[in-house]
């Protein structure tokens, strides 16, 4: 069975990112058979500003909030970023736990799931040139959910109809990816 990770990519107070998030499960949980899914919130792992001495591509994790974040990515087959946009990238706390590791992140597939005054279509674009380093696999479909559009007063989280058959095709190519790319995994 397929296991993917939604990661909320945000822990601001008030966050939009948490209804967008829960949207997303809902609507994965609706796929049944090929994968599972799993909600893992930034917030439930308070990472500091990167902090281990040896760089992450060595493996060689030396502090236990490390060590619990890389079993938990580890863990995954692929993953969908649910990101705000700040200032034309991705969150700051999502590139953090990002960097943190390395091999965990390696032959895994990614979708991007963004929001902000234009969709958060520049963070999910960071996202993706980030996601080529660490030798994972952007899927080509994206749901960018705007400021404008899919919230009222900028807060109220409500995706247009089209939204959702956007995050179904989303899904299914995380995990027709995930999939295929797991004989790399080994």
């Amino acid at each position: 069975m397929t296991r993917i990770g939604i990661i909320l990519g945000s822990t601001r107070p008030g966050r939009n990112g948490e209804k967008v998030a829960h949207w997303v499960v809902e609507q994965a949980a609706q796929h049944t058979g090929d994968a599972t899914f799993e909600l893992v919130d930034l917030a439930d792992y308070p990472l500091p500003h990167l902090d281990e001495p040896i760089p992450p591509a060595m493996g060689q994790y030396q502090n236990a909030h490390t060590k619990e974040w890389a079993a938990k990515i580890a863990g995954f087959d692929g993953f969908i970023f649910v990101t705000p946009e700040y200032n034309h990238s991705t969150s700051g706390v999502l590139k953090n736990a990002i960097d943190y590791l390395h091999a965990e992140w390696n032959h895994k597939a990614l979708g991007v799931v963004s929001y902000g005054s234009v969709g958060g279509a520049r963070a999910a674009e960071h996202l993706r040139l980030i996601a080529g380093e660490l030798k994972m696999a952007d899927v080509r479909s994206q749901v960018a959910l705007s400021l404008f559009t899919d919230f009222v007063n900028f807060s109220e989280f409500a995706p247009g109809e089209h939204q959702a058959a956007s995050l179904s095709t989303l899904i299914d190519e995380v995990i027709e990816w995930s999939s295929a790319l797991a004989p790399l995994r080994g």
